[in-house]
């Protein structure tokens, strides 16, 4: 009994690490709209003043997010209707870099937020837009 549990327990496992570019591919898109909706959430708070008492949660959230940004582009998952470019997989150095700088820019608005100093949210909203930018100038096809 025990053997045909692990057996079953390591094709549920390996149909998860394997899942087809398909799959992949729309799981990351839902990623990045989450992305998006907080990058929009924010911005506009910080642009329009409005529900800026929701900012700590929106910047909580990216940093939240950006945690498995860099795990939703495995091998493979450049294969069918994406805008991610072959570079991803091609230059793997660049690209974590790219993600790294994307990780600490979100773990630098939490903690800005935090300070509640508009200076320094201001910067680092920019500084998490930059790196934003950054993967998509190299990174993706828009």
């Amino acid at each position: 009994m025990l053997r045909i549990f692990l057996t079953a327990l390591i094709l549920v496992q390996s149909s998860i690490a394997f899942a087809d570019a398909e799959g992949e591919i729309k799981y990351r898109k839902g990623v990045y709209q989450v992305v998006r909706g907080h990058m929009a959430a924010m911005g506009s708070m910080m642009r329009d003043g409005v529900y800026t008492e929701n900012l700590a949660f929106h910047a909580n959230g990216m940093k939240d997010i950006a945690t498995i940004t860099p795990t939703v582009f495995p091998a493979g998952s450049g294969d069918g209707k994406t805008n991610a470019l072959t570079a991803i997989w091609e230059q793997p150095g660049e690209f974590k870099a790219a993600m790294d700088k994307f990780v600490n820019a979100a773990n630098g608005i939490a903690s800005a937020v935090e300070s509640r100093d508009r200076a320094k949210i201001g910067g680092a909203m920019k500084a998490l837009g930059g790196s934003c930018k950054n993967c998509h100038d190299n990174f993706k096809a828009d």
